[in-house]
């Protein structure tokens, strides 16, 4: 038997201006964990913070983050050997915004760690993954980089930092679910 309906279906009417400003309010309505992607170039932490990381596929084990293409860092990270991706955690925000800053040393007053292969984590993640750029596909202004997943560790008792309507978030609870 198909679900009860409560009300009548309405017709609705969309906005057809597709500008930055717009859109960006509209993608701000789905909230997003936020990341850092970083690894080791020579002796100096080379990284950026990103907000569209998603996970692709369990076999082969693959994510996805985007990167503008005027992004000045990610030629950088992308000749590196390793990535290391941090799940941001709660408390993480000053770290995220250093991390995303344009000028300055971005990891001043962050505390990272890295793993033989040159892969720079952020300490108290949420969850670290050591990473392989695998393939980039230009998206419009950015470019989605799919990243094979080689080792990994996660803390799951640690809350993830939530990115939504351009603020930081924290998860609050549970939501009840409906039976």
């Amino acid at each position: 038997m198909a679900g009860t309906r409560t009300a009548a279906a309405q017709r609705v009417g969309l906005l057809t201006e597709v500008d930055p400003a717009t859109l960006r309010r509209t993608y701000g309505c789905f909230p997003s964990g936020v990341v850092a992607l970083c690894g080791l170039d020579g002796t100096e932490p080379a990284g950026m913070s990103a907000s569209s990381f998603t996970s692709v596929s369990l076999a082969p084990p693959l994510v996805s983050i985007c990167v503008a293409n005027e992004s000045a860092t990610w030629p950088r990270l992308r000749a590196l050997p390793a990535l290391g991706l941090s799940v941001f955690a709660e408390g993480h925000e000053g770290a995220c915004r250093s991390l995303a800053a344009k000028d300055g040393d971005r990891f001043a007053g962050v505390g990272w760690s890295y793993t033989s292969a040159g892969a720079v984590l952020i300490d108290r993640a949420a969850a670290w993954l050591e990473c392989v750029v695998a393939e980039e596909v230009p998206a419009g202004d950015h470019r989605i980089v799919l990243l094979h997943v080689r080792a990994l560790r996660s803390f799951p008792g640690t809350s993830p930092l939530v990115f939504h309507g351009s603020r930081f978030r924290r998860l609050t609870g549970r939501v009840q679910e409906e039976r």
